[in-house]
């Protein structure tokens, strides 16, 4: 077990009686089943913890674009990073509301909003407690990705009514350094036990595809699932290889190992949300329709993520129609 989980592990008594520990090479050996066995075993967990056929339609918003000091190598707004990304200031809370309203009317029940920064100062903590606010009065799911938050910061989302936190893990602890220089894998955990602490629910997933190892992908999920408790959300991201980012050369990842990726997260965390997030606009429909039998249950839906493409909405809607599926949302 690394440092870095034993740290967060402060909060024991908010682990499940029968939530299961998982070390890495229990995640390896799941991803070296026979893929059917590992469909089927991955379905099995899912129908006993979810409707199968229902999943949870999120649309995600960048209320502040660009600018970011961190040097993330997959970031496409990074100021270490060329990407031609222009920088916009944050969003006004009525700009904000029209799209959480926008998002509504086209099935959605959950509204995320994403600002690029390190971590978010006071002024800019005001406009997004009053973002926060104004899009829960819609009826919606709240959710920020902000970076890095402090005591104080926390307990001012929560008092909003925030009810989800995103703070991605990304990768594995011993891949982590390969990928971002300007934080350390201790300071995302730290983020997370605050939003934990403060009694908000946790969105952490983490990308796959960018040049890590087997092991290292098993790390990520052994890390995920053995928070006390795991992520009520857990985003899979394949990486977006963008123009002017180191990671824009990346080997492509095999499409059956998404798959499999997914169906390993359904195991080692049965009732989390877990949603197909960035790079589904590069899969085809019969790889998205593996994912939802995989146990996949949740997408980012809306024609654009922060700042890469995502499927149109027509297009998912065409898609979960042609599976006999349907929006949380309107499972009543």
């Amino acid at each position: 077990m690394s440092t870095q989980t034993l740290r967060f592990m402060r909060h024991a008594d908010k682990r499940p009686a029968n939530q299961q520990r998982w070390s890495v090479e229990e995640v390896e050996a799941l991803f070296k089943l026979p893929f059917a066995d590992l469909l089927y075993r991955a379905q099995q967990v899912h129908r006993e913890h979810f409707d199968p056929n229902a999943v949870q339609l999120s649309t995600l918003l960048s209320i502040k674009t660009g600018g970011c000091s961190e040097d993330c190598g997959y970031c496409p707004q990074s100021t270490f990073n060329s990407t031609g990304v222009e920088d916009r200031k944050m969003l006004d809370v009525e700009e904000v509301l029209a799209a959480a309203e926008f998002a509504k009317q086209n099935g959605a029940d959950r509204f995320c909003m994403g600002a690029a920064w390190r971590e978010p100062s006071d002024e800019d903590m005001a406009s997004v407690v009053e973002m926060v606010r104004a899009v829960r009065g819609l009826g919606l799911e709240t959710c920020a990705t902000l970076g890095m938050l402090n005591d104080e910061q926390t307990e001012q989302l929560r008092a909003a009514g925030l009810d989800y936190y995103n703070h991605n893990l990304d990768t594995a602890p011993e891949f982590y350094g390969e990928i971002i220089g300007t934080r350390d894998y201790q300071d995302r955990l730290d983020t997370l036990e605050r939003v934990r602490k403060a009694g908000m629910n946790i969105c952490s997933g983490g990308i796959v595809g960018m040049g890590e190892n087997l092991t290292q992908r098993a790390g990520l999920i052994a890390q995920l699932a053995n928070m006390e408790p795991y992520p009520e959300s857990v985003p899979i991201n394949n990486l977006v290889k963008v123009e002017g980012t180191p990671l824009a050369n990346a080997e492509d990842l095999d499409p059956l190992d998404f798959v499999r990726t997914v169906a390993v997260v359904r195991i080692a965390m049965p009732t989390a949300r877990v949603r197909l997030s960035a790079g589904r606009q590069q899969m085809s429909d019969a790889v998205q329709a593996l994912c939802f039998l995989a146990g996949a249950n949740s997408i980012f839906y809306g024609e654009q993520l922060l700042t890469t493409g995502n499927p149109d909405v027509e297009k998912d809607r065409a898609l979960l129609d042609k599976l006999g599926m349907y929006p949380l949302a309107e499972k009543h």
